[in-house]
């Protein structure tokens, strides 16, 4: 059996060997620590690792929060909670130990290339069993697993370990298989291509920088993504300006923000994680009704495909919602799942026949 530790901090985890279990993650090491570093009310950092003879052979970021319930609600749902939350308050909130991360895409649970695949479930069900244990003495009473890659469900034995399962939000991405943008747009639907061609004709209203200083202007981001994350149906957290100065810092090279302006004012602005071979869209804040005025979505889908070509980025990775578009401009799918599980075995029973509730809207059926 493996041993498992949890720690509280990335800075005790020597950073080839996080590397290692994590082979081409783009949120490596480096983004991880500027997620810690970041200053996120309400959240408490963990690490969990798992080491055989020595050597680490598995690891996860995890988080401790105190979770409303409401959080991921939406509709009459919320409404309810929240009338009960008004009611009772802190009835809906629990302790939650949680992994994954608030600032990923997926739970990130890495493995080393060194353990045989027929011995991949059993250490991840020993790595998530080892952090209900250190989740218990931290009074944790709601554990679980954020945005896991749906096709990854059969390495653990989430059933056998009392976890359900509820959808979560899918994660899009375009392949940059084409040679130019007149190549990509030849892929389009005819109704699609004619609607980009009238939309793009804004770029000529519109000053684009590229930086990956943003200090001058980080008010005015802060602005714009408190305004993005009002808009937003459910968020867990709420970043600071050292989290976006901290990507930037501990990521060199490797994190650049696009800022879209009208004269000297901005209207968007874009930060971008790339690994040589993939362009993660991560947060893209907007003044919505000048946005909107000059398309600036459409326009900064454009401009990073731009950049995949320029930089010979082979993925396109365009995160979560606004699925109905990014379908039309060529996007696919991957589908993901968030786990929970309660220690009160009433209380777990209630959550689980609640748990539709919890669940994303419906996945297109495109998805893949």
């Amino acid at each position: 059996m493996p041993e498992i530790r949890v720690v509280e901090s990335l800075a005790g985890v020597d950073r080839a060997q996080w590397t290692a279990v994590f082979p081409g993650e783009i949120e490596d090491y480096d983004y991880l620590t500027a997620i810690e570093r970041s200053g996120l009310v309400g959240f408490r950092w963990r690490y969990v690792l798992a080491f055989e003879a020595g050597e680490l052979v598995a690891a996860a970021p995890a988080f401790l929060t105190d979770y409303p319930l409401a959080t991921t609600l939406t509709g009459a749902g919320r409404r309810a909670a929240d009338l009960v939350e008004r009611a009772f308050p802190g009835l809906l909130t629990l302790r939650l130990a949680c992994i994954g991360s608030p600032c990923t895409e997926t739970a990130l649970i890495g493995i080393s290339p060194s353990v045989e695949p027929a011995l991949r479930g059993a250490l991840v069900n020993a790595l998530v069993a080892g952090f209900e244990a250190a989740a218990r003495g931290e009074g944790c009473s709601l554990i679980g697993l954020k945005d896991m890659i749906e096709d990854d469900r059969p390495a653990w034995g989430a059933r056998a370990l009392g976890y359900r399962s509820i959808a979560s939000l899918p994660i899009a991405h375009l392949d940059i298989d084409f040679p130019d943008l007149d190549r990509y747009c030849e892929r389009l639907s005819p109704s699609a291509r004619k609607d980009m061609r009238r939309k793009l004709r804004a770029l000529d209203r519109v000053r684009i920088e590229v930086r990956t200083d943003v200090d001058d202007v980080m008010d005015r981001i802060m602005a714009l993504y408190a305004e993005t994350r009002g808009r937003a149906d459910m968020s867990l957290e709420a970043l600071t300006p050292d989290y976006f100065r901290g990507v930037l810092r501990e990521m060199p090279g490797r994190a650049l923000f696009v800022l879209y302006f009208d004269g000297d004012d901005l209207l968007a602005a874009n930060l971008l994680l790339q690994d040589g071979a993939t362009l993660l869209d991560k947060y893209f804040c907007m003044d919505a009704a000048r946005g909107r005025a000059f398309n600036l979505y459409f326009l900064s889908w454009f401009t990073n495909v731009r950049l995949c070509l320029e930089g010979g980025w082979t993925r396109y990775q365009a995160g979560q919602a606004a699925y109905d578009v990014k379908l039309r401009l060529g996007s696919r799918l991957t589908r993901t799942a968030n786990y929970f599980r309660h220690r009160n075995p009433v209380l777990n029973a209630l959550l689980r026949l609640a748990a539709p509730l919890f669940a994303a809207d419906p996945v297109p059926e495109t998805a893949a």
